[in-house]
């Protein structure tokens, strides 16, 4: 497949609400998107980094940077690439997982469309739906969560995920299981902001029954998440640590994982994501598809990420109008808990033209040689 040009385009999409983590409180999705122009099909693909490097090393300016000079000049210069052969193209270039991801993933979509096949079936996915949760970002009080949770399950969500942080975390998760009681899923996730000296503290979280807690402690001390295991019942799941397939077959060895959350952006691809599928469910770890705000573009291939068999718990894959009062495609809905897997070929959706257009706030483009 040869590629003739790549436009890099930056969308706002105003959040319904603002959205706090540990490490940041977010007021709208800044979203990068890759759109890679093939002579017989064009493919999107959405970088899930995001403004600054709290989260990750990686941030959006840097991943505009390294794809403009490095990244794209790779795929584009010499014979015609297919998506297998885009991260061997780019493996001299160190980190920038997710400018990498986004590129494969446009390649990926492209080469999908002109084949006429979708993602969900080139990954091996075999659901046609499946279930999706929702994340709650830490709040200023506890009233304002549980009305937030209330509404959640209100409109069909069928788990919820609790975002904590130190003084933010045993009281509200007390206070959502007193409400709605041991049946209700819910889970935590701390994005790295504990220390091992909270180890003691984190098994207060075990009398509420959870599903698991997720990356409590920084992503290179595999350690401290080891150590929860062996004195906590609460499952531990691996977020930022889990970068490759090796990675996550390393973490089960060391024995510092019960689940893994995949995030394609996060792992360098769609393609790597499938690989850590293959290595977990080889190990009987559960997997589960992680969110990172992702606009209708990244919502939809994560969906068919999320249809391979080893996803056997919820998604952040929540309904557009959780986040966006107007997405750039049509808008994902979960209903009864699940939300229904793209069929159409490549990612099975593209973006509005007016809505794009209404959104977009940069673009650029790079001809091919």
């Amino acid at each position: 497949m040869k590629i003739t040009g790549v436009e890099l385009r930056r969308v706002e999409l105003p959040l319904v609400s603002p959205f706090r983590t540990s490490f940041a409180v977010e007021h709208s999705r800044n979203a990068l998107l890759v759109r890679v122009v093939t002579p017989g099909a064009e493919g999107w693909g959405e970088c899930v980094s995001i403004d600054e490097p709290v989260y990750s090393s990686e941030y959006t300016d840097g991943a505009i940077d390294v794809l403009r000079r490095f990244l794209i000049p790779a795929v584009t210069n010499g014979d015609d690439v297919t998506a297998v052969a885009v991260a061997p193209r780019l493996a001299h270039i160190k980190g920038h997982r997710m400018a990498k991801a986004a590129l494969e993933a446009a390649v990926l979509d492209a080469e999908l469309r002109s084949a006429g096949m979708s993602l969900a079936s080139r990954l091996g996915g075999t659901a046609t739906s499946v279930p999706v949760g929702v994340s709650v970002g830490i709040k200023d009080d506890i009233g304002a969560l549980l009305d937030e949770v209330s509404g959640y399950l209100e409109s069909g969500y069928g788990r919820i995920k609790l975002k904590i942080q130190p003084g933010w975390d045993v009281e509200p998760v007390a206070a959502v299981r007193d409400r709605w009681g041991p049946r209700l899923p819910l889970q935590v996730d701390a994005n790295t902001a504990y220390t091992p000296a909270d180890l003691r503290h984190l098994t207060r979280l075990d009398e509420y029954d959870l599903l698991l807690i997720e990356q409590p402690f920084d992503e290179e001390d595999i350690a401290s998440h080891a150590r929860l295991r062996q004195i906590s019942t609460t499952p531990v799941c691996l977020d930022e640590s889990i970068l490759s397939a090796a990675g996550a077959a390393d973490a089960i060895t060391r024995g510092a994982v019960d689940i893994v959350n995949i995030k394609p952006g996060r792992v360098g691809g769609y393609l790597e994501a499938a690989r850590i599928h293959d290595v977990c469910a080889a190990h009987g770890i559960p997997v589960w598809c992680g969110g990172m705000l992702e606009t209708g573009i990244g919502r939809a291939a994560n969906l068919a990420l999320a249809s391979l068999p080893g996803f056997t718990l919820p998604g952040d894959i929540s309904s557009s109008a959780r986040y966006f009062h107007t997405d750039i495609t049509e808008p994902f809905v979960a209903q009864d808990g699940r939300m229904t897997v793209p069929t159409g070929p490549g990612i099975g959706v593209t973006p509005l033209t007016d809505a794009l257009a209404a959104l977009t706030t940069w673009s650029e483009w790079i001809t091919g040689p």
